[in-house]
């Protein structure tokens, strides 16, 4: 065979390794009608999930019931039905038995870790309202004249003697429009950090007198101020200047008996209006530095809130 030459007797010019004259490759349909078929991947199927909204929604809802253990209880019961609702459409949509296998076990492990944190290390922390309180008797409402601020210092326990010593800014605010007797009960602790908040005006210490240990102040406050980081607050405990984040916090009173009794602390966002007439914006107790309205109080963590009244 000469040089050049094709052993099939074709053109001179190069040699064809395992081809076959009018073979097509991986194919013998070609071979019979003359077409020369190729592989192709048009008609194959994938089974790839396609891009889907419904883990974003399901992630949204757990992170609502995370958010909502610890902010309130719609949050978690909206938190849950999200999860709830997107979690079936995702599941319906593209999870097999392994997958949705593995979510089940995944959020077991994960409540299993989280929940034990939020309930013994974080939840205890923001329950302000869980501390508990003693009722105190101030005497006779006639030791509190009508219009005038009062400073009463007392031991909430005297069981535990003067750890439990506080004080409180009591006025009578004379009678509401339906004659219910009305009292200002302002307890004396910055909601800043707790320093002791000073009256700003002239104590009257020759009135001073003591009724079943607890010594009574006539006080003329215009006003209250904390020394240590320079917040103020005007005659009602609203905020007027510096750090503090919402109003002083006020105690709940009753009238037992012909005295004043002082009952648990609640916190306070706004008062509008003075004395009897005033409307108080009611939180259940929250610790100094904690937002109790407005945008602050998602934005930061808080306490449970209560009811506002």
């Amino acid at each position: 065979m000469g040089a050049g030459s094709r052993p099939d007797g074709g053109e001179p010019g190069g040699f064809h390794v395992d081809t076959g004259r009018g073979r097509p490759v991986e194919s013998r349909t070609g071979a019979r009608d003359g077409q020369n078929h190729r592989v192709s991947d048009a008609h194959d199927t994938h089974d790839l999930p396609g891009p889907s909204l419904w883990p974003i929604g399901f992630a949204i809802g757990v992170a609502c019931v995370l958010v909502g253990l610890v902010v309130s209880v719609p949050v978690l019961v909206v938190g849950a039905i999200v999860a709830l609702v997107f979690g079936f459409l995702w599941v319906r949509d593209r999870a097999t038995f392994l997958s949705l296998a593995t979510i089940g076990v995944s959020g077991l492990i994960g409540a299993g870790v989280t929940l034990p944190v939020l309930g013994f290390g974080v939840l205890p922390s923001f329950m302000g309202e869980g501390v508990e309180t003693f009722d105190v008797d101030l005497g006779p409402i006639s030791n509190f004249p009508e219009g005038q601020y009062v400073i009463a210092t007392y031991l909430e326990s005297p069981e535990q003697g003067e750890v439990s010593r506080r004080t409180a800014f009591i006025r009578n605010n004379g009678r509401t429009d339906s004659g219910v007797p009305s009292f200002t009960a302002i307890f004396s602790r910055c909601v800043h950090l707790g320093c002791p908040v000073q009256p700003n005006g002239p104590i009257d210490e020759e009135a001073r007198k003591e009724v079943n240990g607890v010594e009574l102040r006539p006080v003329l406050a215009a006003s209250f101020g904390c020394p240590c980081h320079g917040g103020l607050y005007d005659s009602e405990g609203n905020r007027s200047a510096g750090p503090p984040v919402r109003s002083l916090d006020r105690y709940e009173f009753s009238i037992k008996d012909g005295n004043l009794v002082l009952g648990r602390l609640f916190s306070v966002g706004t008062v509008q209006g003075v004395g009897a007439s005033a409307r108080i914006m009611k939180y259940y107790k929250a610790y100094p530095g904690v937002h109790v309205d407005g945008i602050e109080r998602w934005l930061y963590p808080i306490p449970t809130p209560g009811s506002t009244g």
